[in-house]
Parts: C-alpha cells; sequence; structure tokens
C-alpha cells in the first residue's frame, strides 16, 4: 500500500515490451539494471524486519494512527529513493539522458512525445517508458511514431517509481549516448514525491487548464526543472492568462525554466528541441565514456 495516497503499490501493475509481446507481472520482479536482484530482496527484507520485529519474532506496530502512516510513508520513499540513485548511476554510466514527463490528464505529453520522436528520430535515439493505470492507447501511439517503447500498467496505483523504471530499463536495454522518455501516469499529485533517477522532472502545463496549476499542485512545480506550456495554439480561444500562470509557477519554483510551445501545430517546439540537445550533450559529456 502506497502511504502517500492510499494506492496499491505492485498489485496488478505490469510491463508490456511492444516489440516482443511479452508482459511481465512486475508484482514478482523487483530488480534493477544491475541485476542485484537478491541483493536488493534482502534489504527490502532486512528493511521490513528492522521496522516491524521486536525481539520476540513478532510483528508489532511502533507507531499508531497518524505517526504509524508517517512512518510507513518515510519508508516507502526512502526505498525508492535507493532504488532511484541505482538507477540514476546506472544511466550515467552509460551517458543516458532520462527524463521524467508528469502533467495532469490530457496536457499532452503523448502528443509531443509523437511529435518530438518524429523529428528528432533521425538525430538522436529515443526510447520511451509509458506510464498509465491501463491499456497500451498510448505505448501504440509513441511505436507508430517510430520510437521503441515499453508500457508499465499501474492497476490501481496513481504513479510509476524507480523500482518499475529499473525493470523497463533492463527490459528497454537502451544504447549508450541515448535518450530515454518517461511518460508518468496522469496526475500533479504523487508523482512529485517520487524520484525515479532521471536527470530532470519536465512539467507539462496546458492552457486549457487554467493559470493557477502551480499555486494550486506546488510540489510538482517546485519538484520540476523545466515547466512546458502546451496547446498555445488555444489561446485565442481561451480566457487564459499565460503571464499569471508563469508568475505562479516562479513563485512556487524561481528556478524553472519555461517553455511556450504547441505539440499539435509545431509553433515553439524548436525551443523544446535545443532544450533536449543540450541537456543529452551535459550527460555525455559527464559520463564515464567520455
Amino acid at each position: 500500500m502506497c502511504a502517500t495516497c492510499g494506492c496499491s503499490d505492485d498489485a496488478g501493475t505490469k510491463l508490456t515490451d511492444l516489440q516482443t509481446g511479452e508482459t511481465i507481472d512486475l508484482a514478482e520482479h523487483h530488480t534493477h539494471p544491475n541485476d542485484h536482484h537478491h541483493e536488493h530482496e534482502h534489504e527490502h527484507e532486512h528493511e521490513h524486519d528492522h521496522a516491524h520485529k521486536h525481539g520476540d519474532g513478532h510483528h508489532h506496530h511502533h507507531e499508531h494512527g497518524h505517526g504509524k502512516v508517517v512512518s510507513l510513508e518515510r519508508e516507502v520513499l526512502a526505498r525508492n529513493n535507493q532504488m532511484a540513485e541505482r538507477v540514476r548511476g546506472w544511466l550515467a554510466g552509460r551517458g543516458i539522458l532520462a527524463l521524467n514527463l508528469v502533467s495532469s490528464p490530457g496536457a499532452g505529453k503523448t502528443t509531443l512525445l509523437e511529435r518530438t520522436i518524429r523529428d528528432l528520430g533521425s538525430e538522436m535515439e529515443i526510447s520511451v517508458i509509458e506510464g498509465d493505470q491501463q491499456t497500451l492507447n498510448d505505448a501504440r501511439r509513441i511505436q507508430e511514431a517510430g520510437c521503441r517503447v515499453v508500457q508499465i500498467n499501474t492497476g490501481t496505483a496513481c504513479h510509476l517509481d524507480a523500482s518499475m523504471i529499473a525493470r523497463a530499463l533492463q527490459q528497454l536495454d537502451p544504447p549508450s549516448g541515448s535518450v530515454v522518455m518517461v511518460e508518468n501516469v496522469g496526475n500533479l499529485v504523487c508523482p512529485a514525491l517520487f524520484d525515479l533517477g532521471e536527470r530532470a522532472k519536465v512539467v507539462i502545463a496546458s492552457v486549457t487548464e487554467g493559470e493557477d496549476k502551480p499555486i494550486k499542485y506546488p510540489h510538482m512545480f517546485r519538484a520540476g526543472s523545466l515547466m512546458i506550456l502546451n496547446k498555445i495554439d488555444l489561446l485565442p480561444y481561451l480566457r487564459f492568462d499565460g503571464e499569471r500562470c508563469l508568475d505562479y509557477a516562479r513563485q512556487v519554483n524561481p528556478r524553472i525554466e519555461v517553455l511556450r510551445l504547441s505539440a499539435e501545430t509545431g509553433d515553439g517546439l524548436e525551443s523544446w528541441y535545443d532544450w533536449l540537445r543540450q541537456q543529452a550533450r551535459r550527460v555525455r559529456e559527464s559520463s564515464v565514456l567520455v
């Protein structure tokens, strides 16, 4: 059970490789890119025992009520962060840029990915990890755009976590120097708390959502390195104050970069592509491969 929101972490979570058609039950595969499967299991069991067992070998709750929930949340996030650091090290050692794309449903993550893959596919190798509670719909769209993709269906869980990404990377096996895009589950709450081992969170907001999204969901915008304001082609038809939206975002996170674009028409996309090129170059230059 996820202490941050009450959703189920592993139950019903499956990974589907669109290229091979293989489906894997992730609840039965706790692993990461270095394949230290048994080591991770041992650590998980040790942490569980340390947190819940007394000298008599029986399980007891050390805290009750709110304190117990806070303690569980800390354990969940600490375990996730440990895995995220392993993922980050694995990616860094291969010079792979990994980005975590987050947004509310319908902001345009998949459309932006499709356009990016088609426009930059000959320039940089891109692979995608798709996150949705159900269906392969978005993964099929990404595959049709010409990209290697795996789908993680989280079942009742409302976010991806680092162990899911580790298993997905093992299946994807992205080449050194490439780019991995993670399209997280559409949700502006829990994904803000879960480090996936990515270089940066890219928060995609749409002009159709209202300009107050950054102050309604401050944790997500505070965690983001880049904010993309999408669907600017619709501005003539909406009552949307773009400057106020950007002011709100900078109130929450003064360091956040902001790009305005339309994934549908292509307006402003070159600034996104330049940002991607810059990030990929920095990762390659800092890699042990250089």
